[in-house]
């Protein structure tokens, strides 16, 4: 936001007093000498003062913009740091996510490979327990057919 003071008008500007300008009558300034010398010492210090005072306010003025000026500029700056700020940490950010992502691949493929291993291994022990399982049948049928054949010889032995 830029604040400018410039363009204001100024109330310390000093305009003639028609009352004291160029009306004044010879017989005002023979009236009394010395009242003469008096109020043009007056007029004088007063013109003095008028001036003292217009030149502080405009001193004052200038020293305002020249604070607001300032102030815009450090803001100029803050708004540049934090343009940084938020560019270097989008990158940092994606960077990271980037990382994240590599790391994340790569604990897939070892987690895959241990299952390839795992399921290797499975694969193998239900292929042992099929064998056992086939050749458990088997015992059981020769077993079966023995107690058959146990079970005839006892009945045809009187």
């Amino acid at each position: 936001m830029d604040f400018f003071f410039e363009d204001l008008p100024t109330t310390s500007q000093s305009t003639p007093n028609s009352d004291h300008g160029e009306s004044q009558s010879t017989e005002d300034i023979d009236y009394d000498s010395s009242r003469g010398k008096s109020s043009s010492l007056s007029l004088s210090m007063t013109k003095i003062q008028e001036q003292q005072t217009s030149s502080s306010i405009d001193e004052i003025s200038r020293r305002v913009q020249d604070l607001v000026e300032k102030v815009n500029d450090s803001r100029t700056s803050d708004q540049k740091v934090m343009d940084g700020f938020q560019d270097k940490l989008v990158e940092k950010v994606s960077e990271m996510c980037q990382q994240m992502k590599e790391h994340m691949y790569t604990v897939y493929e070892k987690n895959s490979n241990d299952m390839q291993v795992k399921l290797q291994e499975v694969s193998e022990v239900l292929e042992s327990c099929t064998k056992l399982n086939q050749e458990l049948l088997e015992a059981s049928q020769a077993l079966t057919g023995l107690r058959e054949a146990l079970a005839i010889s006892q009945s045809s032995e009187p």
